[in-house]
């Protein structure tokens, strides 16, 4: 039984992550640039 819980809540976090990345890809963002070049050194 705690085997079954661990696992709902491992693919409860990995559910929540691929919808935060897919809300954030739709939003224009990226995971590799967020468009803040002052942070990065090699931005566009």
């Amino acid at each position: 039984m705690g085997t079954l819980i661990v696992g709902l809540l491992i693919i409860g976090a990995v559910a929540l992550a691929i919808r935060s990345m897919a809300r954030d890809k739709k939003n224009g963002k990226s995971m590799h640039c967020g468009g803040d070049c002052g942070r990065c050194g090699g931005c566009h």
